[in-house]
């Protein structure tokens, strides 16, 4: 029996739910209705020469590993080994995060009452469900984040319909005059558009599994401008009706969005409640799924890495779904263990938790920094692969747009470390010596699986 194939629009609602972030795509609508602006001028200079980059190297290479594969192509195993470990090491670190905000949100609008350690259940139950989702297979976590990216383009069409029905009725929080659009090229707007960067970012994860697309090098490149224009557009839209209702000094990066939907929803009347607690439920569920596509495509590039093969946890395989999931397990108890870490040290531990994910954010760019220079190699170096799609332009194309998503990557980088408020021992010790060791760490793996590689041989021989 054939193997049923991810058609075009599953890749397009999977690259939808992995890039769309709901919870946190406000924070740059703080600086003002020139956010708007902000938003176009990143997708502009950023998410298009990073979609077409994308979209030629999954038509190019339809294996499995998505950008682990690209670069051990242009690289070697060494480089690869890095970019995959990264890559898991980010999502790990990045999944508490999520599910904090999640039990935060869902007791703000159903449990006010909710105690510490019944949200730290709630957070932690979510993690342990996207762990068994991810060991269930490739079909259960595409069927979820296509059902969740449609509630995700719900949402923020919510956003954009209920910010035009609330300026109609009350006006608007905010100058929407064309003045308002000006760009003040300032440090708040490139440390915003950092930001945005980070929103934007997830184009490569389909092809994690890209063996299972049905026509890759046909549909790879139409999926990047269906889902890059929708994309752009929904962050916009939802921008536009956060603008609406919060004054942009008033934005709160963390628990914004759900002080813009309740403002928002208070255009139903009598009805607010039940549509402000309906559009929550349907956010909260796609916080959920925004999980299940980023720990998928973790786990596939990490477990195409040669080290996974010669480590008994992240190498060992489901004996009834033939998944990693000692590695979904692993990245279920570091989540936990982060969790409990916030729960129990109260307040006090805030400034700790944020730190801890400033540098799941540090390692997330990390990949990226040899995502461009891979595509320019490759088309150098291996001009015998045929290339059903290629970034317009020719190799002055490809330059151009390599070189503005590696300084957009770079920038961002960068903006973690100089926070504007000197040296913090705590805040830049975690970022430099976390990277260090989980730098360290890589190596030794891929040490390790040269020297397993080594003995094999040896016994074969």
């Amino acid at each position: 029996m054939q193997e049923k194939k991810v058609s075009l629009f599953k890749m397009i609602s999977f690259t939808v739910c992995g890039i769309v972030v709901l919870d946190t795509f406000v924070a740059p609508a703080a600086m003002g209705v020139s956010s708007i602006t902000v938003w176009l001028l990143t997708a502009l200079l950023f998410f298009i020469p990073y979609g077409l980059i994308n979209a030629e190297l999954g038509a190019a290479y339809p294996e499995d590993g998505g950008i682990y594969l690209w670069v051990k192509r242009a690289f070697g195993e060494f480089q690869a080994t890095l970019v995959a470990w990264f890559y898991w090491v980010n999502v790990a670190f990045w999944m508490p995060a999520v599910f904090i905000a999640f039990s935060w949100w869902f007791s703000l609008a159903f449990a006010p009452n909710l105690g510490v350690w019944p949200s730290a259940g709630l957070a932690i139950a979510m993690c342990w469900l996207v762990v068994y989702i991810g060991i269930r297979g490739k079909d259960l976590s595409i069927t979820v984040t296509n059902i969740a990216a449609i509630m995700k383009v719900g949402v923020l069409l919510v956003f954009g319909i209920l910010g035009v029905v609330y300026y109609a009725k009350n006006g608007a929080a905010n100058d929407f005059s064309p003045a308002a659009f000006k760009l003040n090229f300032n440090f708040d707007t490139i440390a915003f558009s950092s930001a945005i960067v980070y929103n934007l970012l997830g184009f490569e994860l389909i092809s994690s599994i890209a063996s299972e697309i049905d026509n890759p090098g046909k549909n790879i490149p139409k999926m990047t401008v269906l889902a890059g224009v929708l994309i752009a557009a929904l962050y916009i839209v939802g921008t536009f009706g956060v603008l609406v209702a919060i004054p942009a000094e008033a934005i709160d990066p963390l628990d914004g969005f759900f002080h813009a939907i309740k403002e928002l929803c208070s255009v139903f009347g009598a009805g607010q409640t039940f549509a402000f607690s309906s559009i929550i439920a349907v956010t909260l569920l796609t916080l959920v799924s925004n999980m299940i596509s980023w720990t998928l495509g973790g786990v596939e590039v990490l477990d195409e890495a040669e080290f996974t093969k010669y480590t008994k946890v992240l190498g060992h395989k489901n004996k009834k779904y033939g998944t990693p999931d000692y590695s979904y397990i692993l990245m279920g108890v570091i989540s936990t263990g982060l969790i409990v870490m916030n729960f129990a040290l109260g307040e006090s531990a805030n400034e700790a938790f944020w730190t801890i994910l400033s540098f799941s954010f540090l390692v997330f760019f990390l990949p990226y920094l040899w995502l461009f220079p891979a595509a320019i190699k490759l088309r150098i170096t291996d001009s015998k692969t045929e290339r059903p799609y290629k970034v317009p332009g020719g190799m002055p194309g490809l330059i151009i747009s390599g070189v503005l998503g590696f300084a957009f990557i770079s920038l961002g980088i960068f903006l973690l470390f100089f926070t504007g408020e000197g040296f913090d021992p705590l805040y830049h010790g975690t970022l430099i010596i976390g990277t260090g060791l989980t730098t360290i760490f890589g190596v030794y793996l891929y040490k390790k699986s040269q020297k397993s590689i080594k003995q094999s041989l040896k016994k074969a021989n």
